[in-house]
């Protein structure tokens, strides 16, 4: 069964691989990094240096694969969700690694995700609409 032609909600044609793949993978990465150190600092109050290293670390390694695969196909929500609780998975198992917390752990990656991933969408809406696409 093909899928509807609407079905696709981003797809390789919104990016513009002229500028190359590294701007594609870098500009998500650093945004990401930003947010989630800010929601890290600012709304759940974490100091600790070793934590807020350890969030750069696991974004480089969560968020490039990711990111790169949904470049790289035409991708609707369920394969947005189904990477994203994936990383949100990785990402506490990460986390528990410093914190010896499940709940600490949970609530860290669940909140940065969510909230830089609302923020990556909106950004991206904000990107399409000024395009025209």
């Amino acid at each position: 069964m093909n899928k509807p032609k609407d079905f696709v909600l981003f797809s390789k044609k919104h990016y513009n691989m002229d500028s190359g793949l590294v701007y594609y993978l870098m500009k998500p990465l650093v945004l990401t990094i930003l947010i989630e150190m800010g929601v890290l600092w600012l709304l759940l109050g974490e100091r600790r240096k070793k934590i807020l290293g350890a969030s750069v670390i696991v974004n480089c390694l969560t968020n490039v694969p990711l990111n790169l695969f949904l470049i790289l196909i035409s991708y609707g929500w369920k394969e947005i969700a189904i990477g994203e609780i994936i990383v949100l998975i990785l990402e506490t198992l990460w986390y528990y690694i410093f914190t010896k917390e499940w709940t600490r752990s949970a609530a860290y990656s669940f909140f940065c995700n969510a909230i830089s991933f609302l923020s990556g969408l909106f950004i991206f809406s904000i990107q399409l609409l000024l395009s025209g696409n």
